[in-house]
């Protein structure tokens, strides 16, 4: 398995409840393809540099997990087509 991780920028409009409820999501996808969910980190709410999607500031969260390389890609699948997700970027960590 392969180490990656995972920022992903969620709306600014979710509240607590439904940003814990998306972030468990992200989490279940990650397993339900079969990966292993080490580390959430939430940095919070931030400014963006420029308006994404109308947007000024989004929640930002740090997900990293293992997984077999063919897994990234559904993962990637969803988190494109899913309304409450501004920005993603999925990165495979250098194991050193």
């Amino acid at each position: 398995m392969r180490e990656y991780e995972l920022m992903v920028i969620y709306s600014p409009q979710l509240d607590e409840e439904a940003l814990t409820a998306q972030i468990e999501r992200t989490k279940e996808l990650i397993v339900g393809v079969g990966g292993e969910v080490e580390k959430v980190d939430q940095w919070g709410k931030r400014r963006f540099a420029y308006e994404i999607k109308k947007n000024t500031e989004g929640f930002y969260v740090v997900i990293d997990f293992k997984a077999e390389s063919g897994a990234t890609s559904e993962v990637e699948r969803i988190l494109k087509i899913t309304d409450e997700v501004v920005r993603y970027l999925l990165v495979r960590r250098d194991v050193e």
